[in-house]
């Protein structure tokens, strides 16, 4: 105990109590201290621990929000544009459902009848969809051909045709190519230009500054949402996107 009080986390954790217990508690997180003093209270008084730490997260929380709204509004050009056909919906939808998404996860495939559902209910909304390949290196062979459709106008029947082929392996994938009406010999090819690369790059560049830790992760107006999603969910994060 005495290790953790003498931590960074001590002097907070005592102000947060005295905020959840009241003047009985502000003297002393008002006046000079020491460690000493800081446990002797807290021992007195082990009932304000889980709410100070409640306190804590929430206020670390509402921090990192922060940031991450303010990073998304200084790069809304590489976040919320799509790629050539990688979106559905309205096209000029006031609210955009940015999806990162990975070709080998269940979690990301278990999403599309969840974002057809969306669609159908708001009429509204623009669904942007970003290749994230993070989970295999076939992970990464279907992003860039996804870039490819994106480009040639065939992304949403490659999109659909990859997660309807499970998981991913090189006859999976000329299988999906062939169902979404695309030369697989031709695609390929073209997977080897640079600015497919970028493309793919520049999506993995948002990981960290938004906290992705995996797919799906969503951004809706100045949210981030990671993980599979239900409709309710979804739905209530537009109509506050719109709110503002």
């Amino acid at each position: 105990m005495s290790a953790f009080l003498s931590s960074r986390f001590a002097l907070p954790l005592v102000a947060v109590a005295a905020a959840l217990l009241g003047a009985g508690a502000t003297w002393l997180a008002q006046r000079p201290t020491d460690g000493g003093e800081i446990r002797d209270y807290l021992l007195a008084h082990p009932e304000v621990l889980p709410e100070a730490m409640q306190k804590l997260r929430e206020r670390e929380e509402a921090e990192q929000s922060k940031q991450t709204g303010t990073f998304i509004a200084a790069n809304r050009d590489r976040i919320f544009p799509a790629l050539g056909s990688a979106w559905a919906g309205n096209p000029n939808g006031d609210v955009t459902v940015v999806e990162y998404l990975d070709y080998n996860c269940g979690y990301c495939r278990a999403s599309l009848p969840i974002l057809d559902k969306l669609v159908a209910s708001d009429p509204k909304v623009k669904i942007v969809f970003r290749e994230l390949p993070v989970l295999s290196e076939e992970s990464k062979v279907a992003a860039r051909y996804a870039v490819v459709a994106a480009k040639q106008g065939k992304y949403r029947p490659l999109h659909d045709a990859l997660y309807a082929g499970g998981p991913l392996s090189d006859a999976s994938m000329d299988a999906a190519l062939r169902t979404a009406g695309l030369d697989p010999a031709a695609v390929k090819e073209a997977a080897k230009a640079p600015d497919v690369a970028r493309t793919i790059e520049n999506n993995l560049a948002m990981a960290a500054p938004l906290g992705m830790s995996g797919t799906p992760t969503w951004v809706i107006g100045d949210r981030v949402l990671s993980g599979l999603q239900p409709l309710e969910t979804m739905q209530a994060a537009v109509a506050a996107a719109r709110k503002k």
